[in-house]
């Protein structure tokens, strides 16, 4: 995915695989009863989205809410629509008081290709050169995931988190960013021995935990890793396919449900939804806290909410 008018890839295939997986482990595990949710003292909520008309928007900026992220490809820097893209998300970022965060994934021009440690070195150093203002990084995003060409080279995806690490002194550099799907801690067992030094931060994206109810993803990521975790995407689903026919109400409990799954969790520090502007009727996945006319959802009710606003 990327901003506005960039192509987006397809989430759909992910999130078919993530929650068939989920439904077939069992469901949604019971704890629906999330309609109201409270945040725990010192837990960060952020918003990840590739639009950037979020934030001049009076509701965005009724929540007071500090931080976003955004994926963009991992030579972003060196591809000129997108560059040009990048360049307007961080300056609306800027202008609204936002903290960006920016997380890496497949090149949009070739998409299966696994870069070489030299060449993502060179492609994350031209990106600081262009946009030294961000200080918090996730080297790849969904490393695990087929639709990544690092699913199948942990090592790889390990060699990239030790080169962001080391090209950026005193940035926030996450680990992992992991989708919590089959494999997953086998995955990590084999990204954790490439790893220079001992992580202080965990990315995860756990939709099935979120929309299934249930907290499965998240306990197997507190097993697997030390250190802090970032549910760094997750949310509530409106609609998708067969499996989530549209149901605004049910996305907002999702929502609730969310925020209440990271308040619960001392080490998780930061929960990041995903996304604030919903897809249009015809789409096939939405996840928007607004609809695409502008309009609060039931999961920008319980995100309010949950805030005290």
């Amino acid at each position: 995915m990327l901003l506005v008018s960039a192509p987006i890839p397809p989430r759909a295939a992910w999130l078919a695989l993530l929650l068939a997986l989920a439904s077939a482990l069992g469901g949604c595990g019971g704890d629906e009863d999330a309609s109201r949710s409270s945040l725990r003292e010192g837990l960060v909520v952020g918003i990840g989205e590739q639009q950037t008309a979020m934030f001049a928007l009076p509701r965005f900026k009724a929540l007071g809410l500090q931080d976003a992220r955004l994926v963009v490809a991992y030579d972003a820097a060196r591809v000129d629509f997108e560059r040009d893209l990048v360049t307007t998300w961080l300056t609306e970022a800027q202008r609204a008081g936002v903290r960006p965060f920016i997380t890496f994934g497949h090149s949009r021009v070739k998409p299966k290709k696994l870069p070489s440690v030299a060449e993502f070195r060179a492609a994350f150093r031209a990106f600081r050169k262009l946009f030294p203002r961000v200080r918090t990084y996730a080297p790849w995003n969904e490393i695990n995931h087929a639709s990544q060409p690092t699913s199948k080279a942990p090592k790889r995806a390990a060699e990239y988190y030790n080169v962001v690490k080391a090209e950026c002194g005193g940035c926030t550099v996450l680990a992992g960013d992991v989708l919590d799907q089959a494999g997953m801690t086998s995955y990590l067992t084999a990204y954790k021995r490439h790893l220079d030094g001992e992580p202080e931060i965990w990315g995860l994206h756990n939709y099935a935990d979120s929309n299934r109810f249930r907290r499965s993803g998240l306990t197997e990521m507190l097993e697997a890793v030390s250190g802090d975790i970032w549910l760094t995407e997750t949310g509530g689903i409106v609609k998708f396919g067969r499996n989530f026919p549209r149901d605004e109400q049910r996305a907002g409990r999702a929502v609730a449900y969310a925020l209440k799954l990271a308040s619960g969790a001392p080490r998780v520090k930061r929960i990041y939804l995903y996304n604030w502007t919903g897809a249009e009727p015809g789409d096939r996945f939405d996840a928007g806290l607004v609809g695409p006319d502008g309009m609060p959802r039931p999961g920008y009710g319980a995100l309010a909410q949950a805030l005290g606003v």
